[in-house]
This record gives C-alpha cells, sequence and structure tokens, in this order.
C-alpha cells in the first residue's frame, strides 16, 4: 500500500501547520492585523509545505524502492514546539514536522540512499529555484517571491538536515558510509 488515510491526514496537518508557521514571509497587506490572512497562510503552504512534505516522501518512496516499508508519522511534539515558538514571536524557529518510520533492515548502502534522498530533495529545490532566479525570465511578483522564499527555505533544510549529529540525516549518511568503508 502506497499510502494510508493517517498518513494523508498527518500530511494535512503538517501542510497546516507549516503554513501557519511559514505565514509572515512576505510583508502583510494590513500591517495592523493580528492574525494571518488566509492569502498569506496559502503561499505560506504553497511554498514552505512542498520542501516539509516532498522531503518526507522521498524518504519514505526511495525506502519502499528497496522494498522496505515506509510511512509518514506527523511528529506532534515538533509541530506543538514550532508553532509555540511562532505564537511568541521567537526569532528562530526549530520545526521538526514530521519523519517516516521504517524497520531498521536496511543495508548500510540503502540506509545512506534513504537518509541522504530527503535532503537530496531540498538540494534539487533549493538548484531548481535558483535556476528558475537566474534564467533572466520575467515573473510576476508573486512567482518571484515564490522562487527567492523557496531558495532559502530549501537552501537552510538541506544543510540543517545534512548536520551530522544523532538524529539528523545527515549523521544516517555519514555513518552509513561509516559503515560501508569500515
Amino acid at each position: 500500500m502506497i499510502t494510508t488515510p493517517y498518513e494523508i491526514f498527518s500530511i494535512l496537518v503538517v501542510v497546516a501547520a507549516v503554513a501557519y508557521i511559514f505565514s509572515g514571509l512576505v510583508p502583510r497587506r494590513d500591517p495592523y492585523s493580528l492574525k494571518p490572512g488566509w492569502d498569506e497562510l496559502k503561499f505560506a503552504a504553497l511554498v514552505a509545505a512542498p520542501a516539509v512534505i516532498v522531503h518526507e516522501m522521498f524518504h519514505k518512496f526511495t525506502a519502499m524502492g528497496f522494498g522496505i516499508p515506509a510511512f509518514f508519522q506527523a511528529w506532534w511534539f515538533g509541530l506543538g514546539l514550532a508553532a509555540v515558538l511562532k505564537a511568541v514571536g521567537s526569532p528562530f524557529l526549530i520545526i521538526a514536522p514530521g519523519y517516516v518510520l521504517m524497520p531498521a533492515i536496511a543495508t548500510p548502502l540503502q540506509s545512506t540512499l534513504i537518509a541522504f534522498a530527503g535532503p537530496f530533495a531540498n538540494l534539487l529545490m533549493w538548484l531548481g529555484s535558483a535556476w528558475c532566479l537566474k534564467s533572466e525570465k520575467t515573473f510576476r511578483r508573486k512567482t518571484f517571491i515564490f522562487l527567492i522564499v523557496s531558495k532559502q527555505i530549501n537552501k537552510y533544510l538541506f544543510i540543517f538536515n545534512m548536520i551530522p549529529i544523532p538524529g539528523f540525516d545527515g549523521f544516517h549518511v555519514v555513518s552509513g558510509i561509516w559503515r560501508l568503508i569500515a
């Protein structure tokens, strides 16, 4: 089975939470409004949610490509922490909205590739946005802002996820490479 109703529910919740967390990326039309408007939430969902969801789906489908069952799971604590940090106006957001759950049956090579698949998705979106911006085409204002924000979000997600600290994708990549060469 490719997905379950619970995974779809988790994805929808993560998209909504990410929209709230990343709302405010573009100056508001009404700077005196305390609540994010629908257009602002929609823009944030369109630009930030793919960076998170596609990242996790690359992990999931890479694992499934190796015949390893994989399941997307929203991380409720991570979503709550990010929402609280956003609500109190923290200048630093920690966002870990979900992860892919799978049994530990992968070979070292499979483990390395599965771990790198998520950051690789962010790398592709980062470079794709940068390429579009350098293509010397004239974009509508919203498209131009979308590409700039997408480039930045995906750049930071790629770099952040590749840090070789336990729990991060970078750690799993480095430890998988270490197991391959050891």
